[in-house]
């Protein structure tokens, strides 16, 4: 197609396949056209500077060329590079185990193939702000779903009043159990609330035992499940309830 057919792009890397010998199918979520998959050829071809594969982490951040191909339905990635280097993220388990639950929790929900700059903008910034934590870390799943709500549509709609519950269904604090009974608790609303209003640089200030973090992970998928189905096919929650 030539160079009318190429376009640079920023994007964050959410799965890859092994496609042959030495090439991937990568799906990514990028800033000019939402989640896309593409073909890296000779990504895991040697060793060196020839060898891309580490770049294709789960969370990682990339710059790159892409080219599209009339007949092909996954454009090509060329001259790719790191948008900014991950200094902790690939080397806490911590850290990697929450970058793998980012990825597959966007993987599985994030399905539009157009751009989203505010959901990419989030996405960005909040695989930093992960890299650069020194406290707080075992929060920050929590805090990153409870953000995510808003860019899938299905943000809480009002505000938080003391002593209120959490209506799944309508997606609403309020002051009085609903008939339908499918709630958070005010445990658990409560601490939705402190959620949505907590920055990143806070979450170090809430002190959570291990069995309120599972609890309320347990009841804000119970949120996110009757939204979307899909967020129960997501594995590495599992792996998150051993390490935090």
């Amino acid at each position: 197609m030539g160079a009318a057919g190429s376009y640079k792009a920023q994007g964050i890397v959410l799965h890859t396949v092994r496609y042959g010998d030495t090439s991937l199918v990568a799906y990514v979520l990028t800033d000019i056209a939402g989640r896309q998959t593409y073909l890296v050829q000779g990504a895991c071809g040697g060793k060196g500077k020839g060898n891309k594969a580490a770049l294709f982490q789960p969370m990682f951040p990339l710059e790159f060329e892409g080219i599209a191909l009339h007949r092909s339905q996954m454009d090509r990635m060329k001259d790719i590079r790191l948008l900014e280097p991950l200094r902790s993220v690939p080397f806490d388990v911590r850290k990697s185990t929450i970058a793998l639950f980012m990825a597959e929790t966007l993987y599985k929900l994030v399905r539009e193939s157009e751009a989203d700059a505010a959901l990419f903008a989030f996405v960005r910034e909040a695989v930093l702000a992960l890299d650069r934590m020194e406290e707080g870390v075992a929060n920050f799943h929590l805090w990153f779903l409870v953000q995510l709500s808003a860019f899938l549509g299905f943000y809480p709609g009002n505000g938080y009043t003391a002593g209120d519950c959490f209506d799944i269904v309508e997606g609403l604090f309020a002051d009085r159990l609903p008939d339908h009974g499918i709630v958070m608790n005010r445990p658990n609303a409560a601490l939705l609330a402190e959620l949505m209003e907590c920055g990143v640089d806070r979450l170090s200030q809430l002190s959570l035992a291990r069995s309120q973090r599972a609890d309320f992970l347990t009841s804000l998928l119970h949120y996110f499940g009757y939204h979307l189905d899909t967020v129960y096919k997501i594995q590495s929650i599992r792996i998150l309830g051993e390490v935090f």
